[in-house]
């Protein structure tokens, strides 16, 4: 007969130091906030864009920025917590983080990133910022292929190769899955 863990029977994560905080911190911040933040805001004039709550592109460009950045820190979390580690190639998670959105997507830290771009686009709209986002997704389209899926196969072995079978690179699959990683 099978058993079945209750939800208060299940392991939690374990704790994560206030060091791993800090540095999750401050290269989240330099990350996101120079990619998302900085460059958009001042190279593009995101920050004089009038926001329009009459127009639905405005209003879907707020919820996209609104949920890109939620993806970020949704991400930036689990890689301390599940994988204890940062997003930064120096200071990787020492865990195979499949878990919170990684369990859709494999990339979901730069889909978040690209994600909240758009929205920033679709409130302040030029040519050059449409080809910064095209850019900017072309470049770590790159960088996932090109080094961070053969390191992440190298560090932990078949888990990845599991991974990656079962969870796309780019479109989130909201398909139920199991949790071997």
């Amino acid at each position: 007969m099978a058993s079945c863990l209750r939800m208060d029977q299940l392991p939690s994560p374990p704790r994560v130091s206030p060091w791993l905080v800090l540095r999750a911190t401050v290269w989240s911040l330099l990350f996101a906030g120079t990619v998302v933040g900085y460059v958009p805001w001042r190279f593009f004039g995101v920050w004089r864009a009038p926001i329009r709550f009459a127009s639905p592109v405005h209003i879907l460009g707020l919820a996209a920025l609104v949920v890109g950045t939620y993806l970020m820190f949704a991400c930036i979390r689990e890689f301390a917590r599940r994988g204890r580690g940062t997003p930064a190639p120096m200071d990787p998670p020492r865990e195979l983080v499949v878990h919170g959105p990684y369990r859709y997507v494999r990339n979901p830290m730069y889909l978040g990133a690209t994600l909240a771009l758009i929205g920033e686009l679709l409130l302040a709209f030029s040519p050059a910022f449409l080809g910064y986002a095209i850019t900017w997704f072309v470049a770590v389209s790159l960088l996932v292929v090109a080094y961070e899926e053969p390191t992440l196969r190298e560090k932990f072995g078949e888990s990845y190769v599991r991974y990656t079978r079962r969870v796309r690179r780019w479109l989130p699959s909201f398909r139920r899955r199991d949790n071997d990683g």
